[in-house]
């Protein structure tokens, strides 16, 4: 993550290449930069108070070493979540949940490619079978990223029988994860929500689920939480997974997403190709994030 070129820095960047010392406007244009960079008005606020405190009780008047304070509470912020993925059951069994259109599928690919690095044996479950496109697609990425997958045995399968397929086959064979799609859209959001719990209690007859994670498109920013906050209400999320990163310059939305959900970054994904999914990692996005 830490060569990957990032544009977040650009809402900073006139600020802290502007004049060396710190004035009234200074303060003024650092809470533009926060709000625009979709760190979100509590965030920003939060953050401006103690930068303020801190500043005064350390005398600092150069906007450099304001510039690093920011980086280090930003950092400070991100940390107090823990991104560690739990996947020492085996099989150990991920649900991806998210709604249609944020790149759910797409990740998929990405995760089991990024987990092959650490010799990793996966096994994929096309259970978003709705969607006969979801499951061709998620077909294309299995092959690509050189996994399994258990795909519907007929169209408009039932998910639950495809995800208790999927662990059967995890179990049977060996596999170390096995990592579930799931649908992101039915007729009514309490048809989708009663629909992951059935997936849930068919899963959990034969393996415990390690991880339900859930993704957002990091473009749409505090809409796109919007639209998720059922699974987070519903689904047992234990963690977030960050698409569509790259090219934004709302990387704010990274601290503001954890805080308002309380829910850890597991995973970020900033491009197209496999290999543009990483484990999540506060030190080095802060870095990038403020510059």
């Amino acid at each position: 993550m830490a060569e990957r070129t990032w544009s977040f820095s650009k809402a900073f960047r006139n600020i802290f290449s502007g004049p060396t010392l710190i004035t009234d406007e200074t303060w003024d244009d650092l809470e533009t930069a926060l709000i625009t960079a979709d760190f979100g008005p509590d965030v920003t606020e939060a953050l401006l108070d103690s930068l303020r405190a801190e500043v005064s009780r350390l005398r600092v008047t150069e906007v450099s070493e304001l510039r690093s304070m920011l980086r280090d509470a930003v950092e400070e912020r991100l940390a107090a979540y823990d991104p560690t993925l739990h996947l020492s059951e085996r099989p150990a069994v991920i649900l991806v949940v998210g709604v249609n259109g944020v790149g759910k599928t797409t990740t998929i690919g990405k995760f089991a490619n990024y987990l092959k690095a650490f010799d990793k044996r996966i096994v994929v479950g096309a259970a978003d079978t709705f969607r006969a496109a979801a499951v061709e697609q998620l077909g294309t990425w299995a092959e690509r990223a050189g996994v399994d997958i258990v795909k519907p045995q007929q169209q408009g399968q039932d998910p639950a029988a495809v995800a208790f397929q999927t662990v059967e086959r995890a179990i049977a064979e060996g596999y170390d994860i096995a990592i579930i799609d799931t649908a992101g859209r039915l007729q009514t959001k309490g048809g989708l929500m009663d629909e992951l719990g059935k997936v849930r209690r068919v899963i959990e007859k034969q393996a415990p689920v390690a991880e339900v994670l859930l993704v957002l498109d990091a473009t749409t920013g505090q809409n796109g939480l919007a639209q998720a906050e059922a699974f987070i209400e519903h689904a047992g999320v234990t963690g977030l997974v960050l698409t569509k990163l790259d090219g934004s310059a709302k990387g704010g939305f990274v601290l503001a997403v954890q805080e308002k959900t309380g829910l850890p970054i597991k995973l970020v994904g900033q491009g197209e190709g496999i290999t543009d999914l990483t484990g999540f990692t506060p030190h080095v996005f802060a870095q990038q994030l403020v510059g």
